[in-house]
C-alpha cells in the first residue's frame, strides 16, 4: 500500500509542476469558509477540494451545491447583503471536482480542483490540482498543488493534514486538523484545527476549535470558533438528499460582518430520522431464488445470487427499520438442500424480530417445501404442486459394465464403511454401507417432517398421509391440509401482503435497502475483518479447492491484523490427502494466532472432514454429510479393453518398479489404464501405504477433535456420518450454518455486539468469468462437464494412491 501511494504522488507531483504556468497571483484559493468545521471531523469536507484524502470516505456518487450571503454592518449604516460566492463539488469514491465563483474587487474568477485519494479508511494520502479563470485584465491566481492526508486508526480518533502549495510563486499554507468521538461513533465529535501560512510560527497560525452533535440521524449541529470569528450551523439529511446551513460572525476594527452559507447535497445516501421514525416498517425485501444459488460469483457481469449474499440480506432487512417483511419466489430455485435449511434457519430467526416473511411457491419438491414452510404466509401457483414424496438414496454400480469392456478394477481398503470403490466393484450396496445410507435418509426424513409440522400445524398422522398416500399434491389438497395459505399467482403478490400486514407495502431490491446504502462516515478506520474462505469440490492441489493457493492464502490471513477471525467453509467430498493435509495444516498455523470456525455445507467428509478438524469450533447442518474418517486405494488396469479397440502398448525399462502404472490414456476423455494387474510385491506396498495413512488420518483427527486415540476409532472406519449424529459422537462441535459460524467467530474474536466488523471472502474472484459472459451477454449455456466422467478421471489420474474420498453419489447432482 506504501508503495501505491508513493508511486500516485510521485506522478501527480511531476504532472502539477510540468504543467505549471508563469505567472503571478493573488492569495491561495481555498475557499475554508465554505465548511462549517474543519474537513476531517466534517463527514466529507468539500469532496477533496480542501483535503483529497476525505474522499476515501465516500461510498456512491454525491452533489453539492453552495452559495454564500454576506451582511455588512457599520456603526452608521444599515445592513448590506450581497452573495459572495458559490461553490458545487461532485465526486466519485476517490475521485472529485469543485468549482468555486468568487466575486473579488477586481472582478469575478473561479477556481477549479480535480482531487484524487488512494488508501482505506484507516490511512489515505490524496492529491489535487487546482487553476482558475477569472473575467478581468487584473486577475492572477497561482495554480495549487494539493496533498492530504487522514489517518483514523481507531474510531475515536482522527488526524487530517493538507499541504498547498502554489505553483509559481511558491506560496505555501498547511491545514492540521484533530477530532475525538468520545462515544466512537457519529454522535458527537470534538475537534480543533490549525492553519498556518508559509513563514508563520505555530503560534502564530489560526486556531479552531468546535463539536459536531448527531442526535438524530441525519441531523447535525455545529459550533465552531475560528479567532474572533463564531460559526453556528446545522444540516438535515433526508436520504438522498440534504440541506446545510451555517452562519458565520466576524468582529474586527469596529465591524460587524454575517456570512450566511447555504448548501444543498443530493445523490449519496446519507443517514436520515425519516427512516427511523416515519419509515418504520413501510417496505417488503424481495428475494427471487430463481436457478443456482452459487458460493462465490465474478466481479463484474455477474448477478448471480449467493449463499453469503441472501443471508447477508436477510440479516440487514432484519437490521432495516424500514423493512417490514421478506416476499421470496422460490420458482425455478435449484439449490442444495443444506442451503436451503440454511436460508430457512437465518428467516426463524428474522421473525423473532416481529418482521414477517411470504413465500411464493410453484412446482417445488420436499426440500424447497421444507425451506416454504418457514413463511408466515405461503401463497402457491393455481398451477403448482408439491411433491412430498420423502428421501431415497441410490447407487449406481459399473463392475458388470467394467467387465464387458475389459477394464479390471482393484481395491485397497481398512474400513468396513469405505465404500467409495464399490461401485466398480459390486452389483448391489454391501450391508455396511446401506445401513449408513439409511441413517442419512432417516435424519433428513425427520427433520423436514419435524419442521414442517411445526411451522403449519400439521399432526404426524396427517404428514405421514400425505407423504405415504398423496404424494403429489395439487393447490386444493395443499389448502386443505394447511400446507398454503392461499392460491395465486406472483404478480398479484402484493395483494396478498396487503392482505398480511392490512396496508400496502411496496417491494424493494436489497440494493436499495437504506442500510446497505449507509455511509462509512460513522465509524472511523477500517473495521475488524472476518475473513471466509472457501474449499469448494474435490481436494486437489491446482483443482477443485485449489489447496496450494487457499493454503497460501490462510497463511497470509492468519498474520493479518485486520483479520481477527476465520470462518472455513467446507463443501468437499475429499480426495487427495496431501492436499488436504497442506490446507489442514495451514488452518492450524492460524489457529494459533487468531479462532477458526468451520461451516460444513452439504458434504464434508473424509479429505473434506480432514480439513475440517482443526477448527476451534465446527458447525454443521442437521443433514451435512460428513465423517467418512477412512482412505481407499483403487487400481485401474486393461482387461482386454486394448484390444477391443485396437491399441497396442510397449516399454523398455530400467528398475524393477519402473512400469508402475504404465498404461494407456484414452484419447478425449483423459482416462488412465494401467497395463496390468498389482504384482503381489506391489498390492503390499500400497497395502502399507493405505495403513500408514489410516492411522495418520485416525491420529489428527483425535488430535484435532481433542479425542484419544481409542476414543475416535469406533466412529472411524469410513462411515459417513449427518451432521446431527456427528455432533452426538464428538466429530461436530454443534448444528449451525454459515450464519451461525460468522457470528460465533466475531464473537470469540471480541467484537463486541452491535459494533461493525467487514466480511471478506477468499480466494479472490477473477474479474470476469467466461461461463456468465457467455450465458448473459450471448445468451449462450455452457455445457456442465459429466460428474461420473469426472469423477473417474480423478480416480484413475490418483491410480495406486491412498485418497480420503468419497463415493460417487456425493459428487453427482
Amino acid at each position: 500500500m506504501r508503495k501505491r501511494l508513493k508511486g500516485v504522488l510521485g506522478v501527480f507531483l511531476i504532472l502539477a509542476f510540468l504543467s505549471a504556468p508563469d505567472s503571478t497571483g493573488a492569495a491561495l484559493p481555498l475557499h475554508h469558509d465554505l465548511l462549517p468545521a474543519v474537513t476531517g471531523a466534517y463527514q466529507y469536507g468539500l469532496y477533496g477540494y480542501d483535503n483529497p484524502a476525505i474522499l476515501t470516505y465516500l461510498h456512491q456518487p454525491d452533489f453539492y451545491f453552495t452559495w454564500s450571503n454576506k451582511e455588512n454592518t457599520a456603526s452608521s449604516s444599515t445592513n448590506t447583503s450581497e452573495i459572495k460566492k458559490w461553490g458545487f463539488f461532485g465526486a466519485l469514491p476517490r475521485l472529485g471536482f469543485g468549482m468555486v465563483h468568487e466575486e473579488t474587487a477586481s472582478g469575478s474568477v473561479i477556481d477549479y480542483r480535480l482531487s484524487t485519494a488512494a488508501g482505506n479508511r484507516s490511512f489515505a494520502a490524496g492529491l489535487g490540482y487546482g487553476w482558475s479563470r477569472g473575467d478581468t485584465e487584473h486577475f492572477a491566481r497561482d495554480r495549487l498543488l494539493t496533498v492530504g492526508f487522514l489517518a483514523r486508526p481507531t474510531r475515536w480518533l482522527s488526524v487530517g493534514a493538507a499541504g498547498y502549495h502554489g505553483l509559481s510563486r511558491g506560496e505555501q499554507q498547511v491545514a492540521i486538523d484533530l477530532a475525538l468521538r468520545p462515544r466512537g461513533n457519529e454522535m458527537l465529535t470534538i475537534y480543533t484545527g490549525l492553519r498556518m501560512d508559509k513563514g508563520e510560527r505555530f503560534a502564530e497560525g489560526r486556531w479552531a476549535l468546535g463539536f459536531i452533535y448527531e442526535g438524530l440521524p441525519g441531523v447535525r449541529i455545529i459550533w465552531q470558533i475560528l479567532e474572533n470569528n463564531l460559526t453556528l450551523g446545522a444540516s438535515v439529511s433526508l436520504g438522498r438528499f440534504g440541506y446545510a446551513r451555517h452562519v458565520r460572525s466576524e468582529r474586527g476594527d469596529g465591524r460587524a460582518a454575517t456570512t450566511t452559507t447555504h448548501g444543498i447535497r443530493f445523490g449519496a445516501y446519507d443517514r436520515t430520522f425519516k427512516d427511523r421514525y416515519l419509515r418504520r416498517g413501510k417496505n417488503y425485501l424481495y428475494l427471487d431464488l430463481r436457478g443456482d444459488l452459487q458460493y462465490r460469483r465474478s466481479r463484474f457481469f455477474d448477478s448471480s445470487n449467493t449463499l453469503q449474499g441472501i443471508l447477508q440480506s436477510i440479516a440487514e432487512a432484519e437490521r432495516d427499520p424500514t423493512i417490514g417483511g421478506i416476499a421470496l419466489n422460490l420458482s425455478g430455485m435449484n439449490i442444495s438442500p443444506v442451503m436451503k435449511w440454511e436460508i430457512r434457519e437465518r428467516l426463524r430467526e428474522f421473525q423473532k424480530t416481529g418482521k414477517r416473511v411470504l413465500v411464493y411457491i410453484d412446482r417445488c419438491g420436499i426440500t424447497d417445501y421444507h425451506l416454504a414452510s418457514v413463511a408466515d404466509y405461503i401463497l402457491m401457483d393455481p398451477r403448482g404442486n408439491v411433491s412430498l414424496t420423502g428421501f431415497a438414496a441410490h447407487r449406481t454400480y459399473l463392475k458388470g459394465t467394467l467387465e464387458k469392456l475389459g477394464i479390471g478394477v482393484e481395491e485397497i481398503r481398512f474400513s468396513t464403511y469405505k465404500s467409495a470403490m464399490e461401485w466398480l466393484t459390486r452389483e448391489e450396496m454391501s450391508g455396511a454401507d446401506r445401513e449408513q445410507h439409511q441413517r442419512l435418509v432417516d435424519v433428513s426424513y425427520e427433520l423436514v417432517r419435524t419442521d414442517v409440522m411445526t411451522a403449519r400445524g400439521i399432526t404426524k398422522i396427517s404428514y405421514e398421509l400425505l407423504v405415504n398416500r398423496v404424494g403429489f399434491i395439487d393447490p386444493e389438497t395443499a389448502l386443505k391440509y394447511n400446507l398454503v395459505d392461499a392460491v395465486g399467482r406472483w404478480d398479484e403478490i402484493h395483494k396478498y401482503i396487503e392482505e398480511l400486514e392490512g396496508k400496502k407495502r411496496p417491494l424493494i431490491n436489497p440494493s436499495t435497502m437504506p442500510v446497505r446504502n449507509e455511509p462509512f462516515d460513522d465509524y472511523w478506520g477500517e473495521p475488524p475483518q472476518i475473513a471466509v474462505f472457501y474449499a469448494l469440490g474435490v481436494c486437489d492441489l491446482d483443482t477443485g479447492i485449489g489447496a496450494r493457493r487457499l493454503a497460501y492464502e490462510i497463511r497470509r490471513a492468519g498474520k493479518n491484523r485486520r483479520v481477527k477471525a476465520i470462518v472455513f467453509r467446507v463443501d468437499s467430498p475429499g480426495g487427495d490427502a496431501l492436499a488436504a493435509d497442506l490446507v489442514a495444516e495451514a488452518l492450524r498455523e492460524a489457529g494459533k494466532k487468531k479462532p477458526v470456525i468451520v461451516s460444513q455445507g452439504e458434504y464434508a467428509a473424509s479429505g473434506g472432514y480432514w480439513i475440517s478438524m482443526y477448527g476451534d469450533t465446527i458447525l454443521s447442518a442437521p443433514h451435512t454429510i460428513t465423517g467418512s474418517i477412512g482412505v481407499i486405494t483403487g487400481w485401474f488396469y486393461d482387461k482386454g479393453f486394448k484390444e477391443k479397440i485396437g491399441l497396442s502398448t510397449d516399454v523398455v525399462k530400467r528398475g524393477h518398479f519402473a512400469d508402475f502404472g504404465f498404461g494407456i490414456w484414452l484419447p478425449l476423455v483423459n482416462i488412465h489404464l494401467a497395463d496390468r494387474p498389482l504384482r503381489k510385491e506391489e498390492y503390499e506396498i500400497l497395502e502399507a501405504r493405505s495403513a500408514g495413512l489410516y492411522e495418520e488420518f485416525l491420529r489428527k483427527a483425535a488430535e484435532g477433535r481433542g479425542m484419544e486415540y481409542e476414543e475416535i476409532k469406533p466412529y472411524a472406519q469410513g462411515r459417513v456420518w449427518s451432521g446431527q449424529d456427528a455432533v452426538e459422537i464428538g466429530l461436530v462441535d454443534e448444528i449451525g450454518s454459515l450464519a451461525d459460524a460468522i457470528r460465533i467467530a466475531v464473537k470469540k474474536a471480541g467484537i463486541p455486539r452491535g459494533e461493525k466488523f467487514r466480511i471478506v471472502e477468499y480466494p479472490a474472484m477473477g474479474g470476469f468469468s467466461a461461463t456468465v459472459i457467455t450465458r448473459q451477454l450471448l445468451g449462450i449455456e455452457e455445457k456442465e462437464s459429466d460428474p461420473l466422467l469426472e469423477a473417474v478421471k480423478f480416480r484413475t489420474r490418483y491410480i495406486g494412491e491412498p485418497v480420503p474420498v468419497l463415493p460417487l453419489e456425493f459428487i453427482m447432482p
